[in-house]
């Protein structure tokens, strides 16, 4: 596997001169940019913050069907995320696990004949093949039932997949990377026209940079901004974006095991209760509409107290604010599909080609879900294809993301391996550095032989030679980039170590 340096805000080539100008670095267009980049085109990915800064590292961190969506009539929906959920653990099984949940029946709300029909149709949508199949189980006097009331005695259990969110993203930006493209962060669009069938794109960058791009083609994959990107290149806004804002409570860990909870509310929505790094629990989700600005949602009392409700009419030690230990919400750009509720809204994806007027095609994504973002890069780059002059023969369901190429797809013999190859570093840090990167481990770890050989320890196992890796080779340009979306050791580093690992990425830079 190429180990290129890609570390920083690539500047585009010599001619600045591209076949697919993709704007926006979250899932879909890291997704898209890889779809591209497979095919020997010349990509370009542009993302005016840090990859996955927004909606792309927010999410529950789940790879699913979503079981929920079954009961508003998406079959098509469900069935394509469910053999999605297949294909992404076969292609990074270092980022994304097996999971199983636990579903307790409760009593006057969804009755057991529909949940039973609901997990059937689960199980067998989706052409599934690695997950356990679903099962009635027993909640009274088992481990499964020690954190929920004794009132809940019984309920379901069924097989879904979690993953690392933000990580799917960089690793979906670097293996475009790797084929060729060019990717910048920090660089945002300030002007776009068409200009005898291409796009001419100006762009800004954190540094004060311009850069003028030339493409054959774009994708709007901006999320939020998907309309204001268009406005900037003078292309009528056919469709609208129905902003949703999504919370989550990080709560100190609230049971033992490796399980996680799908909870049922009395207003028909459900809520997650997950294992979150060790030593939390996270829940979550809300679906409140949002108005301000997408960059920056925070979480408000009511999603707060929404969350910590839910979660207490099945715990049988009540939480409160006392035992939150942080918090994160992001702006979902759903396809608006006129629904009322915002809970009802559609998470499917809409794909809309337009044309400027010299006729150099853009096409827009509205809405998606992480899980399907595989599939909606394939559809993308298939409305693409004619006019980029290629075939649109799909390649990346079988070919793994960066590190994902383990031996029979065993992340635990890996790891067993990669304990036996660095014994004298600590297993912790092996293990968490494996999920992260998977093969890709020897590139950041090399002959280490004691903890000393990766340099200072900025606190939480994090070292001198991850943060120098991540700089070189995964676009890390700040502390936050490092500490939430890179490894997730926001919460697990001391704050007074924050202002000197920002120093030290900025000697890096």
């Amino acid at each position: 596997m190429a180990t290129t340096d890609v570390g920083g805000a690539s500047p585009a080539d010599a001619t600045d001169e591209f076949d697919l100008l993709v704007i926006g670095g979250g899932i879909n267009g890291a997704g898209i940019a890889r779809e591209a980049a497979g095919r020997d085109l010349r990509v370009c990915l542009l993302e005016q913050h840090d990859l996955a800064s927004h909606t792309s590292s927010a999410s529950t961190k789940l790879i699913h069907g979503g079981l929920r969506y079954l009961e508003q009539g998406e079959l098509r929906l469900v069935r394509e995320a469910l053999a999605e959920r297949e294909r992404l653990l076969a292609i990074a099984p270092h980022i994304i696990r097996p999971m199983r949940f636990v579903l307790p029946y409760v009593d006057g709300l969804r009755p057991r004949w529909l949940l039973r029909l609901g997990l059937f149709v689960y199980d067998h949508a989706g052409g599934r093949e690695k997950l356990a199949a679903s099962a009635s189980t027993r909640l009274a006097d088992t481990p499964l039932g020690a954190p929920l009331l004794p009132a809940l005695r019984d309920g379901f259990e069924y097989s879904d997949c979690w993953v690392d969110d933000s990580r799917l993203v960089v690793l979906n930006a670097l293996d475009a990377a790797q084929r060729g493209a060019t990717v910048m962060t920090r660089t945002r669009v300030s002007a776009a026209r068409d200009s005898g069938g291409h796009w001419v794109v100006h762009a800004q960058d954190a540094n004060g940079g311009h850069h003028r791009l030339r493409a054959r083609a774009v994708v709007n994959a901006t999320g939020a901004w998907v309309n204001e990107v268009l406005d900037h290149m003078q292309v009528p806004a056919r469709q609208r974006v129905r902003l949703v804002q999504g919370s989550h409570l990080i709560l100190r860990r609230l049971y033992g095991g490796d399980h996680a909870y799908l909870l049922q509310s009395p207003d028909q929505r459900v809520v997650f209760m997950i294992p979150y790094q060790q030593h939390y629990t996270l829940v979550g989700t809300t679906d409140v509409p949002y108005t301000g600005d997408p960059a920056r949602p925070v979480i408000a009392d009511q999603e707060r107290d929404y969350l910590l409700a839910c979660v207490n009419r099945f715990l049988r030690e009540p939480v409160g604010t006392g035992d939150i230990r942080g918090s994160y919400s992001g702006v979902r750009p759903l396809y608006d599909s006129g629904e009322a509720a915002a809970q009802k809204v559609s998470r499917d994806y809409h794909l809309e080609l337009q044309h400027g007027s010299t006729g150099a095609p853009v096409l827009s994504v509205y809405g998606g879900k992480i899980t399907t973002y595989r599939r909606l890069a394939e559809h993308a780059f298939g409305q693409l294809a004619p006019a980029l002059g290629v075939e649109a023969q799909p390649w990346t369901a079988l070919e793994p993301l960066p590190g994902g190429d383990l031996p029979g797809g065993d992340m635990t013999r890996f790891i067993e391996h990669s304990r036996a190859r660095w014994p004298g570093l600590p297993t912790e840090l092996v293990d968490r550095l494996a999920h992260a990167h998977g093969t890709r481990l020897a590139l950041l770890l090399g002959n280490a032989r004691k903890p000393a050989d990766l340099g200072r320890d900025f606190g939480a196992g994090l070292t001198e030679a991850e943060v120098r890796h991540l700089v070189r080779h995964e676009w890390a340009r700040s502390a936050d980039d490092i500490l939430w979306r890179r490894t997730r050791l926001g919460l697990a580093l001391p704050g007074s170590a924050v202002h000197d690992l920002q120093d030290a990425v900025a000697k890096l830079l």
